[in-house]
């Protein structure tokens, strides 16, 4: 009898402690802050794509856990690149490579991460701008709740009492504005945010606080502006003959205008470098983005101080991410839109105190399209079949590790960027290409893609571009 009821203690024991049946099990498993920056390219601290960006927010994060220095999008444009992440599928898998195409409409049957989340027992909410469209849950089957904040944002050049741009067109429309913080909406998503986190929660929670800013227009409080002054910006660095040796398909990116169906009217031939240039705004384009970064950042900071003071700070991974990359410049070229290393390569960090590696940054390239897999990994539910992506826990576990799988970045049908390694390759859907050697030319100067000693590594990277696209 005592052997037997020896037996039955240890059985009670291993299943409330080890076993999936524990009824404690969905209290125990991670919540998860979600962090999304529209529009944020590489200029933050620990990437170094500025030397004047100022993110010590941002960068304080990664001693939680492991930030990523190459990190990629899988569209440099918003809707494709949020849906591709928010349901696992590359836009050659699913179709939507604008931001046109409706994602329900497009995708009635595919299962968002939320979606996922919510079935295996989470609470969804989330606020500001997670999916295309800012300000909207962007897809009612995603979220328990979502809420929307009205405050300073996308007001345009048309309303006389914000500072306005003069390219001929009035299209970049930048500058400090004189209004407190607290009317700005991204503040008031954050302060939204923070405020579910000292709420009690019977149910792990994923929390989404998608920040609008750097997305134009750069309108931001004056006092982030005054951190940069005018006299003191750095300029990107540029190759006045960098267009030389690319294809006409890649001149084509770099020259887009911006489209009259936006309400201007551009005389032929004038781009969005030209116009920037022709009324001397470069140095006020890069002073207004950093601001606007540097306006984030705070508020990032915020979201961090909040959890730490909550309950929920010792079991809740954060994910930072930003949703693609901007020229301001480089390449002659404003905007996203293309796939060369500024419009693709992007923060991204993820914390989680209980498994993965602390205070670390992870050299090899890695894809957003690994984010879903990967934090249905992290939370321990059943994997997720059917995604494109591969979870990296093994990789935050142990950031050093060797990993050799290649990151595929596309823009519109037909045209993809492959990173890997050193090696960032472009081909475009009419057959042309470019190649560049990160290790001996970072700034993508050089198209080694027609040299004969190339070969072998396009032929190689070639293999990644998918043969069937939807």
């Amino acid at each position: 009898m005592i052997k037997i009821k020896s037996l039955c203690f240890l059985i009670t024991f291993f299943s409330i402690f080890f076993g999936c049946d524990s009824p404690n099990v969905e209290q125990e498993r991670p919540n998860i802050l979600f962090i999304a920056i529209d529009d944020l390219n590489d200029w933050v601290g620990y990437l170094g794509g500025h030397p004047q960006a100022k993110t010590p927010n941002i960068d304080r994060l990664i001693k939680r856990g492991v930030g990523f220095s190459k990190a990629y999008t899988i569209a440099p444009l918003c809707n494709p690149s949020r849906v591709a992440l928010l349901t696992g599928l590359y836009p050659s898998t699913t179709g939507v490579y604008g931001n046109r195409n409706n994602f329900r409409k497009t995708l009635p049957n595919k299962v968002t991460l939320m979606q996922y989340l919510k079935s295996n027992g989470y609470t969804t909410k989330g606020g500001g701008k997670i999916f295309h469209g800012n300000n909207r849950p962007g897809d009612s089957l995603s979220w328990d709740y979502y809420f929307v904040s009205k405050g300073h944002t996308r007001k345009s050049g048309r309303d006389r009492n914000l500072p306005k741009v003069s390219t001929g067109a009035g299209w970049f429309n930048w500058g400090p504005i004189d209004v407190p913080d607290e009317q700005m909406q991204d503040v008031r998503t954050a302060n939204w945010v923070k405020s579910e986190l000292i709420k009690n929660h019977d149910k792990p929670f994923f929390l989404a606080c998608g920040f609008y800013r750097p997305h134009l227009p750069w309108f931001v409080p004056k006092k982030y502006f005054d951190k940069f002054p005018l006299d003191e910006i750095i300029l990107p660095e540029v190759k006045l003959d960098d267009l030389d040796d690319l294809p006409e398909y890649g001149k084509r990116f770099a020259r887009e205008r911006y489209s009259a169906s936006w309400g201007t009217d551009l005389n032929e031939g004038e781009r969005d470098h030209d116009l920037v240039i022709k009324y001397d705004q470069w140095k006020k384009g890069v002073q207004a983005y950093l601001a606007s970064i540097s306006f984030v950042d705070t508020y990032v900071g915020e979201l961090l101080d909040g959890l730490d003071k909550s309950k929920y700070a010792d079991n809740t991974i954060v994910v930072l991410w930003g949703d693609h990359g901007w020229h301001l410049g480089e390449k002659q070229h404003w905007r996203k839109q293309a796939l060369w290393e500024d419009t693709t390569h992007v923060p991204f960090i993820i914390s989680y105190p209980k498994i993965i590696a602390k205070n670390s940054i992870c050299e090899s390239p890695v894809s957003f399209i690994d984010i879903y897999p990967t934090l249905v990994d992290l939370a321990g539910i059943p994997k997720k079949e059917g995604l494109d992506g591969k979870s990296l826990k093994e990789l935050l576990v142990n950031p050093s590790m060797e990993w050799n799988r290649p990151v595929l970045s596309t823009y519109g049908k037909g045209n993809h960027a492959v990173r890997s390694g050193k090696w960032r390759y472009i081909e475009y859907r009419d057959g042309s290409s470019e190649l560049y050697n990160h290790q001996n030319d970072p700034n993508e100067w050089c198209n080694l893609s027609d040299k004969e000693d190339s070969q072998e590594i396009v032929k190689r990277l070639k293999k990644v571009i998918p043969v069937k696209e939807k």
